[in-house]
């Protein structure tokens, strides 16, 4: 069986308004569009994806992201240009994001591409552009 991509991702957030004024932004200029905006949840389609909010249950409010314990480590979006890179790097910057690493190529695939930047909860975020069909061509 061959998936479709991916339908959606859920997030959990410590502080809901906090993490959607930085999330709504971002998915608007993604060109996704909300279809729930609520005090409990927060939810946007595009790009054959959903990326969706909801806030932490009480019992672990003061918990904080972090990369190497169980569960998500990064959420990775593909950008179709080198350039939207570069605009989302710029992006984020002007809304105080903190920047993990600036625009740059690294090895892991040909020609690829990243920025890399942490909501306001320090979930990692990256966005990538790869030439071609990257490591897909290996298939």
């Amino acid at each position: 069986m061959q998936l479709n991509g991916v339908a959606h991702i859920q997030l959990t957030v410590s502080d809901l308004p906090r993490a959607r004024a930085f999330w709504k932004p971002l998915l608007e200029l993604f060109e996704m569009k909300i279809l729930i905006d609520s005090e409990a949840y927060f939810y946007c389609i595009g790009s054959r994806t959903g990326i969706a909010l909801s806030p932490i249950d009480p019992k672990h409010a003061g918990d904080r992201f972090d990369q190497r314990r169980v569960g998500l480590h990064h959420l990775c979006f593909r950008a179709r240009e080198r350039a939207d890179v570069d605009a989302v790097h710029a992006f984020v910057a002007k809304q105080g994001a903190t920047i993990a690493h600036p625009p740059r190529e690294d090895g892991f695939a040909p020609g690829y591409y990243s920025v890399l930047f942490d909501d306001p909860d320090g979930i990692r975020i990256e966005v990538n552009h790869v030439p071609g069909r990257g490591h897909l061509d290996r298939l």
